[in-house]
């Protein structure tokens, strides 16, 4: 047992979270890695609408009893989703945590934490995980330049960020992006967070409701089998390595590009339909950080969960026990 400030603070048997996703953070994976012992997040723009987001967190409540949150990806748009419906759906459902992402929650954290909700923002950078916290977040989920999504554009690797995250946060920090090993558990650990976050990781689970290539070509994939799109359009993306990536790449890289240039490319309803659904690895943009290099099987939750703690918990009483400093 690896117990930290986070597993504490939010109820949980280990220090592992699986943070939001779009379109994986549904009700089989999410209580699957509840019942794991790790904290979950259901995906609620995932749901077309906020009615659908509590029918989706009573759906889980039905397949487990213990602790799962719901993220909110607030994102500016057009036309923007009805981000305090879902908010209030959130609420109504009496979930007790919520992680945050994309802009500022402070509009959204009187209503969470008055109904008791403790929140967890995503965060790229030390400057903006210290805007969160004078906001009154309750922990910080630091994504180093490694990870899958966003990264931000400063280009910091977890090594250098969580420990100076770690040095400038008073609350308990999340170690986000090239984690999928419990020697990755306990380097993040020895960095200064009290918990990891995992998305690739668990996509390559026997419950990630993804079609079985994807989960293949994870394993297949290593370190080298991403690629960063959208850099000229100063929002950073890594996404896993296809015909799709590396045309949106090179299209963006001409003088002049706009984001229009491969809106179609792009577009998450393909990657969702074409990829993750129908299984074609090269029908459009797919989610992957470099993480792969390190996923070598696809294995049920709880599988993933007790190999992490229990190689973690090996080399911290054996391998790390034994070092010495010579004199």
């Amino acid at each position: 047992m690896i117990t930290t400030e986070f597993t504490t603070l939010f109820g949980v048997e280990h220090p592992i979270v699986c943070g939001g996703m779009t379109g994986l953070g549904t009700a089989p994976l999410i209580s699957a890695v509840a019942n794991a012992g790790a904290l979950g997040f259901l995906t609620a723009l995932t749901q077309p609408t906020p009615e659908a987001l509590v029918r989706e967190i009573e759906r889980t409540r039905d397949l487990t009893d213990r602790p799962f949150g719901v993220n909110l990806t607030i994102l500016p748009a057009m036309v923007p989703p009805p981000y305090d419906e879902y908010r209030a759906a959130i609420v109504e459902s009496g979930i007790t945590v919520v992680e945050t992402a994309g802009s500022s929650p402070k509009p959204h954290l009187p209503d969470f934490h008055g109904a008791g909700i403790k929140v967890i923002h995503k965060a790229t950078s030390v400057r903006h995980a210290l805007s969160a916290q004078r906001a009154g977040v309750d922990a910080i989920s630091i994504d180093g330049f490694e990870c899958a999504g966003h990264p931000g554009e400063d280009d910091v690797p977890g090594l250098v960020l969580i420990p100076a995250a770690a040095r400038a946060l008073d609350i308990p920090i999340v170690a986000s992006g090239g984690i999928a090993t419990g020697a990755g558990l306990v380097a993040a650990l020895a960095l200064g967070a009290s918990a990891v976050n995992m998305g690739t990781r668990f996509m390559a689970s026997d419950e990630a409701p993804i079609h079985d290539n994807v989960k293949q070509q994870i394993v297949q994939n290593d370190e080298r089998d991403t690629v960063l799109v959208f850099r000229e359009f100063h929002n950073s993306a890594r996404v896993a390595r296809n015909t799709i990536s590396a045309q949106i790449a090179e299209i963006g890289g001409r003088p002049g590009a706009v984001f229009d240039d491969v809106a179609e490319l792009a577009s998450g309803a393909r990657g969702r339909a074409q990829v993750l659904e129908a299984g074609d690895m090269d029908g459009g943009m797919w989610w992957a950080g470099q993480v792969q290099g390190l996923i070598h099987d696809v294995a049920p939750v709880a599988e993933v969960v007790d190999t992490i703690i229990q190689a973690a918990e090996t080399i911290i009483t054996g391998r790390l026990s034994k070092v010495t400093t010579a004199v």
